[in-house]
């Protein structure tokens, strides 16, 4: 059952969109979900944040969206969540009417998600009790730290290495794992809540001859010795970017998420579970921007008529609407595909892994034209600094490349076509 958290108090602004809710109708969802896209709606809104510093911004969201209880959507309930287990249907709500309001919202939603779901699905009792409740709570900022300078795509080209060692004097007493510690040496890039987060989920080579077979992953602190997170990234679309630095930064052995080498696919396995989440982003943008479109139609005077009294912008609203609704179909199946069928068999987990790579990318190629059309359709004012589909316009862009660009998932679908 999806509870509802308690609603903040914070200071009202004015609402530019409504965010529509006439697709919850859809076979997807229960009366749970609505409950959920409802008070989100209505809570969204009414956030105050100043995001023209996008870090400082950042960590105000996740402190609203923390004591709002929306972050607890993040973790199981066993440490603090709403749900007993992860509910895609539920994080594609989220997102969709998080971005709908704020894309930065939802970036910083998403990033706790992502940076603490390794933690969910590998970490020790004692790993998630450390870190999960914060999460949940917004006390710690999560990070998820795989992609490197000449490794984006190919994580098996990544060049972090950790060292496995034992302290002096314990040398050859490998049964004491307390003295037992990582030595991570390399680079990670275009790593979000870099600078700001309090952790980082960090993935590396303890083989570096095996590949992707070699890879392990790390939680490392914001303060361990030798991790310089301090070369921020700037970007088109603001949000929290850098660049880590790992030189001897030394962890305990006790940090080790998950299975020794079992790295890249605990990697995978989180993607996996956010990926249908990332097209329900891309939704809330698409919805936003044709929203904007309608009032902007409706009000602006040409001609002696409205500019929506035109057929040629009647129909570019109309393919706006049906590129939103055609995938938002395809993200709401993933999503109850994850949820209702789930991935326990082999053939189910493929079923899934092509479901999610279609909406990921139908859901964010289609919000990237319907924006675009969205922006044309306002000329001018379209493209001045401030607008919101200008800023949507940057907004999505990103999408389209970050945990999974378009042209792999469209390997995925077309490798899981092959095998059908």
């Amino acid at each position: 059952m999806i509870t509802q958290p308690a609603q903040n108090t914070v200071r009202p602004e004015p609402v530019e969109g409504k965010s529509p809710l006439t697709h919850l109708s859809l076979p997807f969802f229960d009366e749970a979900h609505h409950h959920l896209a409802t008070g989100l709606a209505a809570w969204a809104p009414q956030q105050a944040v100043d995001e023209r510093d996008d870090r400082r911004a950042c960590k105000e969201w996740v402190r609203l969206l923390g004591d709002a209880g929306w972050l607890r959507y993040c973790v199981p309930a066993a440490f603090g969540g709403a749900l007993d287990k992860m509910d895609s249907r539920a994080l594609v709500i989220l997102r969709e009417t998080l971005a709908f309001h704020s894309p930065l919202a939802d970036f910083a939603f998403a990033m706790q998600g992502l940076g603490s779901g390794a933690i969910t699905l590998a970490g020790s009792p004692a790993q998630q009790a450390a870190y999960l409740p914060a999460v949940a709570r917004g006390d710690k900022i999560a990070a998820f730290a795989l992609s490197e300078p000449d490794a984006g795509s190919d994580a098996g080209a990544m060049k972090t290495i950790a060292t496995h060692a034992y302290s002096p004097g314990a040398e050859g007493r490998k049964d004491t794992k307390k003295e037992a510690f990582f030595t991570l040496n390399g680079t990670k890039t275009w790593i979000s809540n870099g600078g700001i987060a309090d952790y980082y989920c960090v993935f590396a080579k303890t083989e570096p001859a095996a590949g992707t077979r070699g890879i392990t992953a790390f939680i490392v602190d914001a303060d361990a010795k030798g991790l310089d997170a301090s070369e921020h990234i700037a970007v088109m679309a603001p949000h929290p970017l850098a660049t880590l630095q790992f030189a001897d930064c030394t962890v305990p052995a006790r940090a080790q998420l998950g299975e020794l080498n079992g790295g890249f696919k605990l990697a995978m396995q989180t993607l996996d579970i956010f990926r249908a989440s990332v097209a329900g982003a891309a939704l809330g943008m698409a919805r936003r921007a044709l929203a904007e479109a309608v009032s902007y139609a409706r009000q602006r005077p040409m001609f002696g008529q409205r500019l929506a009294d035109f057929q040629l912008t009647q129909a570019k609203l109309g393919e706006m609407a049906a590129l939103i609704d055609a995938a938002a179909l395809l993200t709401y199946r993933a999503a109850w595909m994850r949820d209702c069928v789930g991935t326990a068999t082999p053939a189910a987990a493929q079923a899934y892994t092509a479901a999610a790579a279609m909406a990921k990318m139908t859901a964010t190629e289609n919000a990237q034209r319907v924006i675009d059309m969205a922006l044309q359709m306002h000329g001018g004012m379209g493209v001045k600094v401030g607008t919101k589909v200008e800023s949507l316009y940057r907004d999505i862009r990103s999408l389209r490349i970050y945990e999974g660009a378009t042209e792999v998932q469209q390997l995925i679908i077309g490798k899981s076509v092959l095998k059908s």
